[in-house]
């Protein structure tokens, strides 16, 4: 009897090993962990990447790729003529994940989308507070004054309607905030007093299912095989968190992961030259700069803010940091994004100047200012460390000491969002390729709050200027106001603009289907691996 007990396990065990080397795994090498694993308690990318990505659906989402607007869980819209009411036919047969926790009992429909937004709108709804329940997107966007009321029209029809006509209203519901929750889940968790395991143990309707993770070392995924776009082509997927550029590369040579990001601009020579690797490469929707925290002096004086700017050599920072892969920043929005002003001239470099705008401030020689540096790369900043350290050698030359302050990413983002810092190196990349998701999330008076604003700057001509241009339906309007209101930001100077960067991403050739995405997401549904 016990040799064919033996006999058995060791059948069960070859199966599973056989099963486990037949799955297609690709291994996509992360640069840092995610904050948690609800899209709409964060703001990173690397949280991104995590949840938003592979776990959700919103109802209308991007072709993987490009900026094209597309159907996702609503299959349809229609829109009022005064642009003030969206009516979303939602996609019917669209099955949700799993876990140890939660299994459902019924298809997506009207009651999860109701969820999804009253979550983040109503501070009386149950899940308000829960996680800390800060919605710095969803509250930079001023959807709890913008929305009226959510309507369920039936179980496969949701009803939107407006305070007023909102141009960016669509494309905002492709952010990662936007992304459809079971609510069948959230009751069943808030039921067993275990709330939080909604943002981290994720149920969403999206192309993978969360199957663990180990903080600061690996998550694990599986294909969702009731997936409504169709089971992916891989099995599974493993994030590798590995903060070093230079160690992200030596494990993609090995064939240890297959995609990674970020890598560092001095080796993509020796990428180009790998017969094993592609190194693709798009424009990015992205702008590194550096904030000013406009509520602590000597940072709430305007002339303070010029003369800090006038000392930064930006060109060289490219140089050295970029190496190649940026362009000099003059306006918040990036070239490619439609308004960006062109013809706007930026501050000279000119220590001299700086010395004496600061002289005329009454700032003394010897002046101490945090300079906060972030500890992963960006696409927007392959390396603030050492932009840091530039910064902080050019500030000595008119008399200002930079003292560098680092974090963990998780802790710097919150320490930020609290208006711990004086000086800070951060960036944005757009979710949606609108105008204002830039200019409301970074520097409105309500992000100012509790949202992206990490200048903390609230100032209200500009604020009225891009409240208009949100509510705009006129596009050259639209296009007047922004113009005006990047001119406001140059001669208020919250923050110093220095680059927009070029995505470059190695990807191993023995992988197919995989498009570098310009709004800095990692796609991996429709990759394939020849294993």
């Amino acid at each position: 009897m016990k040799k064919v007990m033996a006999k058995l396990a060791l059948t069960a065990l070859g199966l599973a090993i056989a099963s486990s080397v037949s799955a297609k795994t690709l291994v996509y090498c992360s640069e840092g962990s995610p904050e948690n694993f609800n899209p709409q308690l964060y703001t990173a990318g690397t949280s991104v990447d995590a949840s938003a990505v592979p776990v959700f659906n919103r109802l209308v989402d991007f072709t993987p790729g490009t900026t094209e607007l597309v159907p996702s869980l609503a299959q349809s819209w229609d829109i009022s003529p005064d642009g003030t009411v969206y009516t979303f036919h939602l996609r019917q047969g669209v099955k949700f994940h799993s876990n140890k926790f939660f299994k459902p009992t019924r298809d997506f429909n009207a009651d999860d989308v109701i969820f999804s937004f009253m979550r983040q709108m109503d501070p009386n709804n149950p899940y308000h507070n829960v996680s800390g329940g800060v919605y710095s997107n969803f509250n930079s966007l001023e959807f709890a004054t913008l929305i009226k009321k959510i309507d369920r029209v039936d179980d496969h029809t949701v009803r939107f309607t407006l305070a007023h006509a909102e141009a960016p209203f669509l494309a905002d519901l492709a952010w990662y905030f936007a992304s459809i929750h079971s609510a069948e889940y959230a009751d069943q968790m808030l039921k067993a007093g275990t709330p939080e395991k909604v943002d981290m143990e994720p149920i969403g309707t999206g192309p993978f299912e969360l199957v663990q993770y180990q903080k600061d070392s690996r998550i694990l995924y599986k294909a969702f095989p009731e997936y409504w776009q169709g089971k992916a082509k891989l099995d599974r997927i493993v994030f590798s968190i590995t903060p070093d550029a230079s160690v992200r590369y030596a494990k993609l040579e090995k064939n240890e992961c297959q995609i990674m990001p970020f890598p560092n601009p001095a080796d993509l020579d020796k990428m180009r030259k790998n017969p094993d690797l592609t190194l693709m490469q798009k424009s990015g929707l992205n702008t590194g700069f550096l904030s000013f925290n406009t509520t602590k002096a000597p940072l709430d004086n305007v002339k303070v803010r010029q003369a800090l700017a006038m000392a930064i050599n930006k060109q060289a920072i490219i140089d050295a940091v970029f190496q190649g892969t940026g362009t000099v920043a003059k306006n918040i929005l990036p070239p490619g994004v439609w308004s960006a002003d062109n013809n706007l001239k930026d501050y000279d470099y000119d220590p001299e100047k700086a010395k004496a705008l600061l002289q005329e401030a009454g700032i003394k020689p010897g002046t101490e200012i945090s300079l906060w540096a972030m500890p992963v790369q960006r696409p927007y900043n392959p390396n603030a460390r050492r932009m840091a350290e530039m910064i902080q050698a050019d500030w000595a030359k008119v008399g200002i000491k930079a003292n560098i302050v680092s974090y963990e990413w998780g802790e710097y983002l919150k320490r930020i969002r609290n208006g711990e810092h004086q000086a800070a190196l951060m960036g944005w990349t757009t979710a949606t390729g609108d105008p204002d998701n830039f200019f409301g999330p970074l520097y409105s008076c309500t992000s100012a709050k509790d949202g992206s604003n990490s200048a903390k700057w609230c100032y209200a001509p500009f604020d009225k200027i891009i409240t208009e241009a949100r509510a705009e339906q006129d596009h050259n309007k639209r296009i007047a106001l922004y113009l005006e209101a990047q001119q406001i930001m140059h001669d208020q100077m919250p923050a110093v603009m220095i680059a927009h960067s070029t995505i470059f991403e190695p990807v191993r050739k023995s992988v197919t289907g995989y498009q570098v995405d310009p709004f800095g997401k990692h796609i991996l549904y429709p990759v394939d691996i020849q294993q």
